[in-house]
């Protein structure tokens, strides 16, 4: 690969302006004076910052939610059915909450409104999947008597729907990493339910991939992946750098907009506290059969007793992991998050979209609640991830929230949760701070230094470069 200088970059927040010379797909060299290349770049004072990992992504969900109707908007059942009946064919919708609604969905309503016609709608989540009578008879249930699926049985009924093909899917998926990579991205952990080491070595083979991808296993394909000599961290043979093996991912809880995440305290009118996925013994004996291979767990856990079963699980077994989400937290377990080799994968971005969710379902204990702040102070290490589809793949999004602790005119949200732009800059960059000789070429390029920017401005920074490795994945303007 031809060596690249970049000219009058302004190195870091606030930095000073250098020259950096790039080649074999690292950073050669930062001076004062232009060295020679064989390419030279004059980025007319843009501020070069190592390039932004998305930490939690679910990308085939994310690739299709970009073509599936939008239900964002529905403020109720009925608006929802009324998103979706302009469309013809088997119709997929995505993105509701239904946490808030006056009414309650149901089958019946689909059927009303669109006799016989196939209609799926997922909600924001990824937890509910609300199908008509139609769809339901697509996928094997059509006995189910609401028709809205929650947890497993809402994954399961997922899996069975009809998908496109191959190739086009994998095209999607391509075409959503160069997305991602105009947002600066040039990295991403995917938990899609999925062989994603086999699904991505094949679109890496077909595709230009334009990040670099961990791939995740999850907990039902454990047992192959040990028996494929899989390690978490280990470079994927034949990927060309792009990709390593990720965690396996399992479940404490459900989620707080499906009401299913586990707390301590049951939600307000029932006795229900959540729905426990996995029991402590089982988590454990799960986890230490994966930490004997090499192969680190991560661990969705969204309530505060989720969290708590999640915390005792890493003490007994005393593997490196994550924990994802990490919602709601017990003011004891701050602290216990401080473990050696844990991480905290969080998405910020969740935090101002379900607030007024969080003030229903968890009244009285939102203080702790999306706690970066206290997690932080606590000692714990954090990356940032967008959920996505759950929140927009463009870690800027996230990275804003984490700042203002709000994404439109309302007040911000427990502001005293709220954490510095260097901070989440170098949660976003799985903890790279800096530009230094010998790290991977892996930048990004912004118009406008980001610390001279208010949380607002942030979300719509221009990113006029990224580079992987060396190698131009987003050029503009330069």
């Amino acid at each position: 690969m031809p060596s690249l200088l970049l000219r009058n970059a302004r190195i870091g927040l606030r930095g000073p302006i250098r020259h950096v010379l790039i080649a074999h797909g690292r950073i050669e060299e930062v001076s004062t004076e232009p060295p020679p290349a064989d390419e030279s770049v004059d980025v007319r004072g843009g501020t070069l910052l190592p390039g932004l990992w998305d930490a939690h992504v679910h990308m085939v969900q994310w690739a299709q939610g970009r073509r599936r109707v939008d239900l964002s908007g529905a403020r109720s059942a009925r608006e929802a059915v009324d998103l979706v009946l302009p469309h013809s064919g088997f119709t997929v919708g995505y993105g509701f909450r239904d946490g808030l609604w006056p009414d309650v969905p149901h089958k019946s309503l689909l059927h009303a409104a669109a006799p016989g016609r196939k209609i799926v709608m997922v909600s924001n989540d990824l937890h509910t999947a609300w199908f008509s009578p139609a769809a339901l008879a697509a996928v094997g249930m059509a006995e189910h008597p609401t028709g809205v699926l929650r947890e497993r049985d809402c994954y399961t009924a997922m899996a069975a729907l009809p998908q496109p093909p191959q190739q086009e899917l994998d095209r999607w998926v391509a075409e959503a990493t160069t997305a991602a990579a105009a947002r600066g991205v040039v990295g991403l952990l995917d938990f899609e339910f999925a062989d994603n080491v086999a699904d991505w070595s094949r679109r890496v083979g077909e595709q230009r991939v334009d990040v670099r991808v961990s791939c995740s296993i999850p907990k039902d394909r454990l047992e192959e992946a040990i028996g494929r000599g899989l390690r978490t961290g280990d470079p994927v043979a034949g990927s060309g750098g792009l990709l390593e093996v990720g965690p396996v991912k399992m479940f404490v809880d459900g989620s707080l907009n499906t009401r299913t995440a586990y707390c301590d305290e049951p939600y307000p009118g029932t006795d229900a506290r959540g729905l426990l996925e996995t029991s402590p013994d089982d988590l454990h004996d799960t986890m230490s059969l994966a930490g004997e291979h090499g192969i680190q767990p991560a661990v969705h856990a969204i309530g505060d007793l989720a969290a708590s079963i999640a915390l005792d699980a890493f003490e007994r077994v005393g593997c490196p992991g994550r924990i994802e989400h990490a919602q709601l937290i017990r003011p004891a377990d701050f602290a216990r998050f401080a473990r050696p080799g844990l991480v905290a994968g969080v998405q910020p971005a969740h935090a101002p979209d379900d607030r007024e969710v969080a003030d229903l379902h968890w009244r009285g204990r939102t203080h702790r609640a999306f706690a970066y702040a206290d997690l932080l102070a606590a000692g714990a290490v954090l990356e940032l991830g967008s959920d996505a589809p759950v929140a927009p793949l463009d870690p800027w999004d996230g990275m804003a929230s984490a700042i203002a602790r709000t994404d439109d005119e309302r007040p911000a949200w427990h502001p005293e949760q709220a954490i510095p732009l260097e901070v989440v800059l170098s949660s976003a960059c799985r903890g790279r701070r800096g530009i230094r000789p010998g790290d991977a070429a892996d930048l990004m390029i912004t118009a406008t230094d980001p610390a001279g920017l208010v949380p607002a401005e942030l979300r719509g920074i221009e990113v006029l470069g990224t580079l992987l490795g060396g190698r131009w994945t987003h050029r503009h303007r330069i």
